[in-house]
């Protein structure tokens, strides 16, 4: 594997790549890296010929209260596990390459997706995402991205960047990886007491309940919602948001919408945890 930090390097590599017709896939990242962001990369090497991974902790997607500073970073075993999988190119570069000119004036923002869920109480944070993100592709100029699952509204605004900005990429969405007990796998889960990762399932055996109710027939979303938030704040948890939003638009979900996301931002401790779930329903207004 080889590993770039500028990126001049990663041009390089990539334009010689494309000169010899294969395809690239790429997987975006800020490191700390579990078995989670490694079924990504395999997901990119079963479609691509080359695949680059990134490491970038991207400080313009952090509030002023969030947890930049102790985001771990662990860049030489996230490259071990790289180079076990068989990634070809790891590009890791500094805060000064990927914002050359200091404070950053230069924006890419979707509107109307980043206004619900997490972006109601993360002002600027898919701002942020939008815009690495773009650098990044700009930098890297890949056929195929993948990107999990489990942030499903940074997966929608992402489709929705690249197609509105006719980005040559093609955006693929892979399952949450989860653990046994059904946690989904995050790098924040490293932060968790032994106490809090015991009680961190039951994010995940709400979404689930929840939606059992729903496919039994209940269609009173705002009740559902208060009634399962009331019961994650009961059991420990500081709940951001529990909505039952329309898949496409992620606005709150009415009546007789049939495609539902349930997504879920939760504190445990100082941890913030959040999880997804997508389910069809028959309209049978």
């Amino acid at each position: 594997m080889q590993t770039a930090h500028t990126v001049s390097q990663v041009r390089e590599v990539v334009r010689g790549w494309h000169r010899e017709g294969l395809n690239v896939g790429f997987v975006p990242t800020m490191g700390n890296l579990h078995s989670g962001h490694i079924s990504l990369v395999r997901e990119a090497m079963a479609r691509c010929d080359k695949v680059v991974v990134s490491i970038f902790v991207n400080p313009t997607q952090f509030g002023p209260n969030e947890d930049f500073d102790r985001y771990p970073r662990t860049l030489d075993a996230d490259a071990a596990q790289l180079v076990e999988v068989g990634a070809d190119l790891l590009f890791a570069p500094s805060v000064d390459e990927m914002y050359p000119l200091g404070q950053n004036q230069t924006w890419v923002d979707v509107d109307s997706l980043g206004d619900y869920l997490c972006g109601a109480s993360r002002e600027g944070h898919f701002r942020g995402v939008t815009t690495v993100v773009s650098k990044l592709f700009n930098i890297v100029q890949p056929d195929v991205a993948v990107f999990g699952e489990k942030d499903f509204q940074q997966l929608a605004i992402l489709r929705r960047m690249c197609e509105e900005q006719l980005f040559p990429v093609k955006i693929v969405g892979a399952p949450t990886s989860r653990e046994e007990d059904g946690l989904a796998k995050s790098s924040r889960n490293g932060f968790l007491s032994e106490s809090e990762r015991k009680l961190a399932p039951k994010i995940y055996a709400t979404l689930t309940a929840l939606r059992d109710d729903i496919e039994q027939g209940e269609r009173d979303f705002r009740a559902l919602e208060q009634r399962y938030t009331d019961t994650l704040n009961g059991t420990g948890f500081q709940v951001d948001y529990l909505t039952i939003a329309n898949a496409r638009s992620l606005a709150p979900a009415a009546k007789n919408d049939t495609e539902l996301v349930i997504a879920v931002a939760a504190k445990l401790g100082q941890t913030r945890l959040i999880d997804n779930v997508s389910l069809a329903v028959v309209d049978n207004s």
